[in-house]
């Protein structure tokens, strides 16, 4: 019998080398809406993009790939 369950979504960013991992802040919310909601405390993602999504292990995974610049 085939049992159909929904994957939980992870959310990952690299910053300063570390792999950070965040919580999912609700459901209902689109991958984008995420990416919003978590730039006003981890600034580096105002200007990522968001790579996936990828189903591993058990999860279905984002990840938002920061777009670090130089100026001038």
């Amino acid at each position: 019998m085939l049992v159909a369950k929904q994957l939980e979504r992870v959310f990952t960013f690299k910053d300063k080398g570390q792999d950070i991992q965040l919580a999912d802040p609700s459901p209902s919310f689109s991958p984008e809406a995420v990416l919003n909601f978590y730039a006003q405390t981890y600034p580096i993602l105002t200007t990522a993009t968001i790579e996936g999504p990828a189903i591993n292990d058990d999860a279905v995974q984002f990840k938002f790939i920061a777009q670090i610049g130089t100026k001038g």
